[in-house]
């Protein structure tokens, strides 16, 4: 945290412009020493033209933006530099900057550095990834409002009344003589733990539909050979990425490919069909098919609606019984008298079917565009904290001790913490930090 660092923030190849970004106390003397402009006393968030350069020669024709902390990105000085988009203006421009006394900045030191400088918590640090990696706009969105806090007003309510109920217990405590054991725990903080878990249940399922709609739903397409399973996994995706033929068994392994199905995104795979066969080729695919089926949580038992049901067919519905599946009837447009969810995957004619998954996950859809938590730590965490709820409400109902009964709740109030960062670990900041692009 005491030296400067530097990173190429845009993408490292050829394009119009590159910005080398400075962070800490040196950020702006460094930039000085290799521009042709004196920086040293320039006032914050302004932009300045002229060259880098190398002992008195120029290198590049730039512009340097100069923030000064604390009212920056890391709340350190900060110092952008803005050249030519080649590789190796880029790259001379960053080893000028190391020369000068800046270290390479490590993957997310950036994010990291408001982190840990206060400027953003935790949650905050996340959603600024997930704006990174956002693929649809309802992410993006979502992403955008957790950098502003959303998150942590979700939480912080939570906190608060934990604190309250852990207030009436010392108050017990300390002043004994004030209140009746028996009818502080039953009378007030029972009700109150009661009510405390029903709140992070709720925001528990919450969390959990709209993250199954954030990382998209593991689907996998079932049926017998030539049903039209390829068929359905280019319509989907738009784009002939399964061989499709008249020839039975055509796809023999796994085809995989990511579809928006209008607000559902389907993590699609297409299976090698589902039959007996002596082919041991064949066999093998039917065997990854059938592993890919214990993995899904959506399934699409794909029949041929223009031949009649057959004993292959009605094992396949019986294997799939027990599972969220959607029975697709394909080739509508060879049958005139269509059923269920009908479909012509050959000629693009799915919306029934897209209709239909919307349907499905309407529940997720609508908990997607409230305010949750964002990812699998905050919901483990929130998991936590409920689990310790639920003890201390068990310690409450058979009359522990209340001094015992704190512990718990003051877990419970530690896992909270810990989704800010509040509470947090160097090991877990590690590992978040190194997922974000270097440069960020």
């Amino acid at each position: 945290m005491n030296d400067t660092i530097v990173a190429i923030s845009t993408a490292f190849q050829e394009g119009a412009i590159s910005i080398i970004r400075l962070s800490g106390d040196d950020a702006i003397e460094i930039a000085n020493n290799l521009f042709s402009r004196n920086l040293l006393d320039v006032p914050s968030h302004t932009v300045h033209y002229g060259m880098i350069q190398e002992n008195g020669k120029p290198v590049d024709e730039v512009l340097v933006s100069v923030f000064r902390a604390p009212r920056t990105y890391t709340k350190e000085d900060v110092v952008e530099i803005n050249c030519h988009g080649g590789i190796y203006i880029t790259r001379k421009v960053l080893s000028l900057c190391v020369g000068a006394g800046a270290r390479i900045a490590r993957a997310g030191e950036f994010t990291e550095r408001a982190f840990l400088n206060g400027r953003i918590d935790l949650t905050q640090a996340e959603a600024v990834l997930d704006l990174i990696e956002a693929n649809n706009s309802q992410v993006a969105t979502k992403a955008l409002s957790s950098m502003k806090g959303s998150v942590t007003r979700l939480i912080h309510p939570l906190c608060e009344d934990l604190l309250q109920i852990i207030a009436h217990i010392e108050v017990n405590i300390d002043y004994p003589e004030y209140e009746d054991v028996e009818q502080l725990s039953q009378e007030i903080v029972l009700p109150q733990a009661k009510e405390w878990y029903k709140r992070i249940e709720k925001i528990i399922q919450q969390a959990e539909n709209s993250y199954q709609i954030k990382k998209g739903i593991n689907t996998v397409i079932l049926g017998k050979p030539n049903v039209g399973k390829s068929s359905l996994l280019n319509a989907l995706l738009e784009e002939d990425k399964a061989i499709v033929t008249n020839i039975a068994g055509t796809t023999r392994d796994l085809v995989e490919g990511i579809v928006h199905c209008k607000n559902v995104t389907l993590n699609l795979i297409d299976t090698a069909g589902i039959h007996d066969t002596n082919d041991i080729v064949e066999q093998i695919g039917i065997e990854r098919s059938l592993k890919a089926l214990e993995k899904a949580e959506l399934v699409l038992v794909v029949i041929d609606l223009s031949r009649e049901l057959d004993e292959e067919d009605k094992k396949l519905l019986a294997l799939t019984e027990n599972t969220n599946r959607i029975v697709v009837y394909n080739k509508k447009d060879l049958n005139s008298e269509v059923q269920g969810i009908s479909i012509s995957a050959a000629n693009q004619d799915i919306d029934e079917l897209i209709q239909e998954i919307n349907n499905r996950y309407e529940t997720q859809i609508h908990d997607s565009n409230e305010v949750t938590l964002n990812n699998e730590r905050q919901i483990g965490l929130a998991i936590e904290a409920k689990q310790s709820m639920k003890q201390a409400i068990e310690a409450l109902e058979n009359k522990v001790e209340l001094d015992l009964v704190t512990i718990d709740i003051q877990d419970a109030y530690t896992h909270l913490k810990e989704i800010l960062g509040e509470v947090s670990r160097d090991d877990l900041l590690d590992a978040l930090f190194s997922n974000f692009c270097l440069g960020k």
